[in-house]
């Protein structure tokens, strides 16, 4: 049931120069969207960092009777209001700073399962889409939530894919939930809802699908999993936003390597070259990361390393990867006096042979 927080917390955010962060700040020090909305400026104006042009339009009826409107189409279309100040917001998307202040969710959403965000291009090859169909085979019958971005392309085709093996996915949307877009998974969506997924996004019922409104999405889509996989991306395509909220997120990335000449992987290879994704060389590698592999697997992870033997240039060099939890590059080069540039092709070799696994910040480790 909706109260007078949402209404006013509504109200709040839909006023200008009220961004996610400014109205956190307002609620953390105030106590609610309610007591900021009917504090004097003078009070406003001594909280840190809100100057009188925030506080201008705060109180302003214009914006509460708007609220007014949104409560009722809310009430009107099944449509829950989460409010990050009363901690209903996903857990580890309210651990964002940049969290949305309110989240609007059409359908259920399942906390118990763990999420996995998937992304790449709307202009998907068949490359792409074999990985998805594979992948999401065989995450039937474990507790997952698909999440991303009901776009043509890959995210059409990650929500596809979860509904056939049976799985709970959720679109989250860069616009209001007054409409589906693009209008061809109108269908789409509507099988979402039907099999007990959602449709997410911090769009008022006002909000149309502008350009800046998908950029803004994908923090969502980053913020709202432990894991994002980036399935296929060209040099500039929207995922790549996507992977840096996610790396500032400290949230695990995973990129799908192509050929080189393959336009739709350049995005891919680039972020790998760049440690800011791991490669994707199996599915097991996921499922470890996400703690859903058999258990058998777990415990053979609890016993030590195999072996390896390799030349004796080559040698120290996993060693000392080896002798601990994890080495940045740096450490690496100033422990063996080798330069990070001819450290670098080793490393991918060792990478592609499956002796270290490369983490976030240009970090390895062994496998």
């Amino acid at each position: 049931m909706l109260h007078e927080e949402h209404l006013y917390s509504i109200a709040l955010r839909a006023t200008p120069l009220i961004g996610d962060v400014n109205f956190m700040r307002l609620v953390e020090i105030t106590g609610s969207a309610k007591e900021t909305w009917h504090l004097s400026k003078k009070l406003l104006k001594e909280i840190p960092g809100i100057g009188s042009k925030i506080t201008k339009e705060i109180g302003n009826e214009t914006y509460l009777k708007f609220a007014e409107k949104e409560i009722d189409f809310c009430e009107k279309n099944n449509i829950k209001i989460n409010l990050r100040h009363l901690k209903e917001l996903p857990k580890l998307l309210s651990n964002c700073d940049d969290a949305p202040a309110i989240l609007y969710q059409k359908g259920s959403l399942d906390e118990s399962l763990t999420p996995i965000s998937i992304v790449g291009t709307r202009n998907m090859t068949s490359y792409g889409k074999h990985f998805i169909e594979e992948f999401l085979e065989i995450l039937k019958n474990k507790k997952v939530l698909i999440v991303s971005g009901l776009a043509l392309g890959t995210d059409g085709c990650a929500h596809t894919e979860a509904l056939k093996n049976q799985l709970k996915t959720a679109g989250v949307l860069a616009h209001g939930l007054h409409l589906v877009y693009p209008s061809q998974h109108k269908k789409l969506a509507a099988e979402i809802l039907e099999q007990d997924g959602a449709l997410l996004t911090e769009f008022n019922s006002s909000d149309k699908p502008d350009r800046e409104h998908f950029l803004q999405r994908n923090r969502i889509v980053a913020g709202f999993s432990p894991v994002t996989i980036v399935v296929e991306t060209a040099f500039g395509g929207g995922s790549m936003s996507t992977v840096s909220y996610a790396n500032d997120y400290n949230r695990e990335v995973f990129a799908l390597p192509g050929k080189i000449n393959d336009k739709y992987s350049q995005g891919c290879n680039l972020l790998i070259a760049q440690n800011k994704a791991r490669i994707l060389q199996n599915f097991e590698e996921i499922l470890d990361e996400l703690q859903l592999g058999k258990e058998k697997e777990k415990i053979g992870s609890l016993f030590a390393a195999r072996e390896i033997k390799l030349s004796k240039e080559l040698q120290p060099i996993y060693d000392t990867i080896a002798s601990q939890p994890q080495i940045s590059l740096d450490d690496l080069s100033e422990k063996l006096g080798i330069p990070p540039y001819k450290l670098l092709p080793i490393l991918l070799d060792f990478e592609l042979k499956g002796y270290i696994k490369a983490l976030s910040g240009k970090q390895y480790s062994i496998i």
